[in-house]
């Protein structure tokens, strides 16, 4: 964050975060505005996709905003899935409710991990798959969804979404909120932390708006080892990446690695393993 602060030329992080944090022009004025800029990232996102996956979900993703009654206490943004057998779409919604509180140079970072190639990617590769109902439609291991959320905004970098200061002060800022939840998650849970000291936190280590950190807290508060869930599915993506590089060298396939990973739908992440070790076995005995 420093480093980026310093190339946007702010002496430190905390200048440049206080101008993300302050300048109108990050900021829609409107909700149509900042639904506009939702679109226009997620069909750069899209047409970036088959760089990364061989398989591709016949369902297509839709953009709405979180409905008013709900909109004023919820997250930044969210998914539902949708349904191939009823004709819906799946749907990343976002949060026009405090337009001052949703920058955009987060939106990069929020829609690879709602939309493609995170969530709605996942789940509607998922529904497609020959399982039985349960594993199409009710296995979600936290650690495996969320943690290829989070994998997925880490594929941004490869795609190149991150190509100003500012998105990518985003993408850190993002990476350490899911640091500092891992401090949070444990405090209140393991060390008697009140609602005060995990804001507080959350405030002085990460770039996030005043009203995201309270809606996180809450949601920490309410469910107990999620955001754990959510790093340790990551770094196991990450660990079984590294693995298959190294143990396959040239004949390494980004694209099939990741259609391995999502090839079983969401499982356990000792299955997971065990899946990538079978495939990584497979790709060498083809010669």
């Amino acid at each position: 964050m420093v480093d980026v602060a310093t190339k946007a030329g702010y002496p430190s992080r905390e200048a440049f975060i206080e101008h993300l944090r302050t300048d109108p022009q990050y900021y829609a004025k409107t909700p149509e505005e900042l639904m506009e800029k939702v679109a226009r990232v997620t069909k750069i996102i899209d047409g970036k996709m088959p760089s990364l996956f061989g398989r591709m979900p016949r369902l297509p993703y839709g953009i709405k905003e979180i409905p008013a009654e709900t909109a004023e206490g919820t997250t930044t943004a969210y998914y539902n899935p949708g349904s191939p057998e009823i004709g819906i779409s799946g749907t990343y919604f976002v949060n026009t409710s405090k337009l001052n509180q949703s920058p955009f140079w987060e939106v990069p970072a929020l829609s690879v991990h709602e939309a493609v190639p995170g969530h709605h990617h996942q789940i509607a590769l998922q529904q497609e798959l020959p399982l039985s109902d349960f594993r199409k439609y009710g296995a979600s291991f936290t650690a495996f969804t969320e943690g290829w959320g989070l994998y997925s905004e880490r594929l941004g970098i490869e795609m190149r979404l991150y190509d100003t200061p500012a998105k990518d002060m985003g993408r850190l800022s993002y990476e350490m909120w899911r640091a500092c939840r891992l401090v949070v998650d444990t405090g209140i849970h393991a060390k008697g932390w009140s609602k005060q000291q995990a804001i507080a936190f959350m405030t002085d280590n990460s770039a996030l708006s005043a009203a995201n950190i309270e809606a996180e807290v809450n949601r920490y508060i309410s469910w107990p080892g999620q955001a754990l869930a959510y790093k340790l599915g990551e770094l196991k993506i990450r660990e079984l990446r590294n693995m298959a590089t190294k143990e396959l060298g040239p004949k390494f396939d980004l694209a099939a690695f990741h259609d391995a990973v999502l090839g079983q739908g969401s499982v356990p992440l000792d299955v997971l393993e065990q899946q990538i070790k079978d495939w990584v076995a497979a790709e060498k005995a083809k010669g």
